[in-house]
């Protein structure tokens, strides 16, 4: 039996197969709303077979947004509107799944194909941005505000009220969003965060706000449901976030009932040496998952069947997140199972093309 194509539990829920699509931010959405465009590019992925889709970065408020076209869940009616999508997924046999995340200092920009890239002005629709220090991410970035204590205290609880809508909407797996220099990532950081409160200095205190923030949404959801945490493993400079602090950390998401790691890296600092390659995070997703007992996710360019087939029969992962090859083809899983073998699961509709 194929790994790849084993079921896998976590809590109440079990994904069919053990591929997962990676949130995906589309710069689509209508004052954080989704679009058809949504339900198309999504439901796609869940006809196409994965076991799990996961939403796009999806902002716990207006100002989390990484552009002013990211989608939100911080109003009932966002939720509303995305339980459409969240069951036609259902419909499929796939597992739908949301990322909850706040852009801390690089919110507000432009989108990727705007020609003038970069961060949006007040004048041009931009906002305020926060984060835990007055540290902009790079030159020509706004300096954000630096969250005070009751701010933060706010915060927590606009994720958990998020978390709640998003199991209204019917999401089965919520993930946290603490990588790519975003918020969360940025309390993590010693780069980004230069604090002296019981938010800053020592790892202790930089965990704090994401354990704190994983015990609530933990708290606060129904048991049989799945809780995982993206972080970046490595921030890939000297002085910033290392490979040994991600394994201290998830051993404290393990202990706040975390069900998975899914380990992604980099995106705090500007200019990073990134040694891009095929499966070239997947070591970290390896060493945690050996280190603390958590299963983990593996990210990052991985494009083939066998490749992906490798990662979890070697047990360097429990599930693979796949981005760009379901850009390039959203029925992936469908050929990753002919090519080892198997009997692609497709729908009635597509039959005679298998």
């Amino acid at each position: 039996m194929s790994q790849l194509f084993s079921p896998i539990t976590f809590q109440g829920v079990t994904l069919k197969n053990r591929i997962a699509v990676s949130p995906m931010c589309q710069y689509s959405s209508e004052n954080g709303y989704p679009t058809d465009w949504h339900l198309v590019h999504l439901g796609s992925y869940a006809s196409g077979g994965a076991g799990l889709v996961i939403m796009e970065a999806t902002a716990v408020v207006p100002e989390g947004r990484i552009s002013p076209l990211d989608m939100g869940i911080w109003e009932d009616g966002q939720a509303e509107a995305l339980s459409r999508i969240v069951q036609f997924i259902k419909g499929q046999g796939s597992v739908a799944g949301i990322q909850l995340a706040h852009a801390g200092r690089k919110a507000g920009t432009r989108s990727p194909w705007d020609s003038g890239k970069g961060v949006l002005t007040p004048e041009e629709g931009g906002w305020e941005v926060v984060g835990p220090s007055a540290l902009p991410f790079t030159d020509g970035w706004l300096v954000p505000h630096e969250l005070t204590i009751p701010e933060i205290q706010d915060l927590k609880d606009k994720w958990v009220e998020a978390a709640l809508r998003a199991v209204k909407a019917g999401f089965e797996v919520l993930e946290i969003h603490a990588a790519h220099g975003y918020l969360l990532h940025e309390f993590l950081s010693p780069i980004s965060n230069h604090r002296t409160d019981l938010y800053g200095g020592p790892l202790e205190n930089r965990m704090r706000l994401l354990l704190e923030i994983t015990q609530a949404i933990k708290a606060a959801i129904p048991q049989e449901l799945s809780l995982w945490v993206r972080i970046s493993a490595t921030d890939w400079v000297e002085g910033g976030w290392t490979a040994e602090e991600s394994v201290e950390l998830s051993r404290h998401l393990k202990e706040a009932g975390v069900d998975l790691v899914d380990c992604s890296t980099g995106g705090n600092v500007m200019g990073a040496k990134i040694p891009v390659g095929p499966g070239y995070q997947v070591r970290f997703a390896e060493q945690i998952k050996r280190e603390v007992g958590i299963p983990t996710g593996a990210v990052g360019m991985i494009s083939e069947p066998e490749q992906a087939e490798q990662i979890l029969v070697t047990g360097q992962a429990d599930v693979v997140l796949l981005a760009r090859a379901f850009l390039r083809d959203p029925h992936w899983p469908q050929r990753a199972a002919k090519a080892l073998g198997l009997k692609p699961d497709v729908p009635k509709q597509y039959g005679r093309a298998w």
